[in-house]
């Protein structure tokens, strides 16, 4: 098998079964498999993927074990020669996999390979490419200057070699995951891409961003910043540092000290409320129900509708593709004010997310 794409799920149900739908479609003409490991959610997460997703491979843990172990449970079911970890509150362009599969394969000693993430908006997730975060290039991010954490030395839309690739995509060669043990599961949550992204490059292997693709990333969804965020956040730096890093008592109490300040200052992020005066669908036929759900009327979109700010734009997917989805998003954000929402395909809810930094919305109708 080619490919095996790994999905670890807690109770957002409705994002995962948006990026299953989306995955579907990506993998359509590949020998590929999709593997969902739900971490004991709440929601019916499972039940719906039996039910829509007979094919999927299917884990249920009996409790939460975290990010590191949950991936790497789903890995060791994988067959495929790559595996592509996966955030369920993401959304594939339907020709991301074969993109980068064919990237992959002409890079001799590939580690990871990582795309452009973009949020809900449309906007460009800096966190699609990062430095390695030293205890001093740590320092500077927490003292508000975050050039040297991000790798900069790539535009957004230039391909080239990182050390640090974000866990919402990574997509590697099986073996080379297996090799180094997979995630580091002293890693509940947060830092355990970094720690493999940084283990996967002292093995010989490297990593690199290629943004010939373009993937939504919702963010927020999953990892909403709370008291429980910032203890863990904080953790996960301590273990990175400890593991990778000579001791040093100055670094060690600047970084604990910043990373504990500044998550506690941001337990509850602002995101700027979102007006809606025009609802539009971009789709071949009307919704009735949708319409009297949102108690608006919704024109239809055409190549003449003229983009003006807080219009709602919905995506019907059972009419447009993804990776038309995402490209409109990711263009016309610069146009106008606007915020966006899906309609999976044979779905009753639509849904998105108006900032990275919170809970994404779903409405069901």
């Amino acid at each position: 098998m080619q490919l095996s794409v790994v999905i670890l799920n807690y109770n957002v149900r409705y994002f995962l079964e948006l990026c299953l739908k989306s995955v579907e479609a990506a993998i359509k003409d590949l020998d590929a498999e999709i593997i969902v490991v739900d971490n004991h959610s709440s929601d019916d997460s499972c039940q719906m993927v039996k039910n829509l997703f007979p094919k999927v491979v299917l884990i249920e843990n009996k409790e939460n074990y975290g990010f590191s172990k949950g991936n790497n449970l789903g890995v060791a079911k994988a067959t495929g020669d790559y595996v592509c970890i996966l955030n369920p509150d993401t959304v594939v362009a339907e020709d991301t996999f074969k993109i980068l599969l064919n990237y992959a394969q002409s890079i001799p000693r590939l580690g990871i390979v990582g795309c452009k993430l973009i949020d809900g908006k449309g906007h460009f997730l800096p966190e699609s490419k990062r430095n390695v975060p030293t205890p001093w290039v740590s320092i500077k991010k927490i003292l508000g200057s975050s050039n040297s954490y991000y790798a900069n030395h790539l535009n957004e839309n230039e391909t080239g070699e990182v050390d640090i690739l974000v866990g919402a995509f990574m997509l590697l060669k099986r073996n080379a995951y297996n090799e180094i043990n997979g995630f580091d599961e002293d890693y509940f949550m947060y830092g355990d891409d970094m720690d493999l992204s940084y283990r996967v490059s002292k093995a010989g292997y490297q990593n690199y961003y290629n943004p010939s693709t373009t993937i939504i990333h919702f963010k927020g969804e999953s990892t909403l910043k709370d008291k429980v965020y910032a203890k863990r956040f904080n953790e996960a730096m301590q273990i990175f540092f400890k593991k990778h890093f000579k001791p040093n008592t100055i670094y060690n109490t600047l970084i604990w000290f910043g990373v504990k300040v500044i998550t506690l200052l941001n337990l509850q992020p602002k995101t700027k409320e979102t007006i809606v005066n025009e609802y539009m669908l971009m789709s071949d036929v009307p919704n009735d129900a949708l319409n009297s759900k949102l108690r608006k009327p919704i024109r239809l979109y055409s190549k003449d509708s003229e983009l003006k700010d807080n219009q709602q734009i919905i995506f019907d997917a059972n009419f447009i593709s993804f990776k038309d989805i995402i490209d409109f998003i990711h263009t016309s954000r610069k146009e106008a004010e606007l915020s966006y929402k899906i309609l999976p395909q044979n779905a009753q809810f639509i849904i998105g997310s108006n900032s990275s930094k919170g809970r994404g919305e779903v409405l069901e109708f």
